[in-house]
């Protein structure tokens, strides 16, 4: 049995770089090729800063799936402004404030009307991530019969009042792993179905580790970081832990970044933090093969996919001591371990240079982790046979 689905995703196609947007790019393009007829509903916007509309607002096809993009309206009020800034320090707010500030700083009209007129069409219609707009607003329109993909994190929007309909009042809640399924019931209710079906990824035909140093002028063994370089994500906690690890024990690692954002080294940092900016898959594929380590600093995820991507690499993962989701698959893994500061990234970096063979066992425990868990036909199994149940 198929039918008719909808993916709502503030973003969509191969250059834009956010975990939520993967995850729902990935099902999407999974699930139309196991027969079902899926449509992705987005915004013309690439940028999650200004959200400007770069793409036309046209319907298009793109990897077996129909993409109907719509313009984004600019909302950033000074009244919003205001909002936002009293939710992200912490200071009280009214209901109609956080209802307001739900469409700060922007709003998608036309995909609002799309699915009042259509909505019905769809046998299903999955939202995520659950903080935009395209979720908290559209979302309610059908309620019986959305799928919502939370990726939820520990942070102050995830407890404001206004949010708690978008995990409450779903047909359908899908987690990522655990640690996100229990942090949504400390929050507040949750819809009666739902379930941690994890999400996938994709398993590259090979590596080539010599090359990428060789193309990209690494000599010294390096820890890598992948994402976005933002404070959120742990980016400047990361490089603040790296320069004191130099200090007090320098086991010879450099630091390399790959992905998007401002690197804003410190002057002690120059010549030790190489940035590479984005890479397409394969070569960001090939960094992660090459790594000594991979280094997780976020706290934020609700899955972690390029930690399961350094592992499937064959790369052990040191992870930020804190993260609740990351912690959780290193000690089910076995492929990582936890620091807390520079002077636990300089002890696990010593350890690593001193034991290769221990380094060598956790990559191949991660590895394993991720092709018994986490590859898409698993993933993918797991989700439809949750959505046959659902339309049955």
């Amino acid at each position: 049995m198929t039918g008719s689905l909808a993916f709502v995703t503030p973003r969509f196609g191969p250059g834009v770089v956010g975990g939520s947007e993967a995850v729902s790019r990935e099902i999407a393009v999974g699930l139309a090729g196991r027969g079902w007829e899926v449509e992705v509903l987005t915004t013309c916007a690439v940028d999650h800063y200004t959200w400007a509309n770069e793409l036309a607002p046209d319907t298009t096809e793109e990897d077996g799936v129909t993409v109907r993009r719509f313009e984004t309206v600019e909302s950033r009020t000074r009244l919003g402004h205001r909002t936002h800034l009293s939710i992200y320090y912490g200071r009280p707010t009214t209901p109609d404030e956080q209802v307001g500030w739900l469409s700060f700083p922007f709003r998608v009209p036309g995909l609002f009307r799309h699915l009042l007129r259509h909505g019905s069409g769809y046998d299903a219609v999955f939202f995520s991530p659950y903080l935009f707009w395209t979720t908290t607003v559209c979302m309610p329109i059908v309620a019986d019969r959305a799928v919502v993909i939370p990726c939820l994190h520990d942070e102050v929007y995830a407890k404001l009042e206004a949010i708690r309909p978008v995990l409450a009042d779903p047909a359908r809640a899908w987690f990522l792993s655990e640690p996100e399924h229990e942090l949504a019931h400390r929050l507040g209710p949750v819809t009666e179905r739902h379930s941690v079906t994890g999400a996938g990824v994709d398993i590259p035909a090979s590596y080539d580790p010599a090359g990428f140093r060789q193309r990209h002028g690494i000599r010294r063994p390096f820890l890598l970081f992948a994402g976005r370089r933002e404070v959120d994500k742990g980016w400047n906690w990361l490089l603040d832990a790296y320069a004191d690890s130099l200090e007090l024990d320098d086991s010879g690692f450099d630091l390399v970044s790959v992905g998007v954002g401002e690197t804003d080294l410190p002057r002690g940092l120059l010549g030790r933090v190489h940035d590479l900016g984005f890479l397409d898959t394969a070569e960001r594929d090939n960094a992660f093969a090459a790594a000594a380590a991979y280094v997780q600093p976020s706290l934020m995820e609700s899955f972690s996919r390029s930690v399961m991507e350094s592992w499937l690499a064959g790369t052990p993962v040191l992870a930020r001591e804190g993260s609740e989701v990351v912690a959780w698959h290193c000690e089910r893994s076995g492929g990582g371990v936890v620091f807390a500061d520079g002077a636990g990234l300089a002890r696990r970096l010593r350890h690593l240079t001193d034991h290769p063979a221990m380094a060598a066992e956790m990559a191949e425990r991660g590895r394993r982790y991720v092709l018994d868990t986490y590859t898409w036909p698993v993933v993918l199994d797991r989700m439809e046979a949750d959505l046959k149940a659902m339309l049955h």
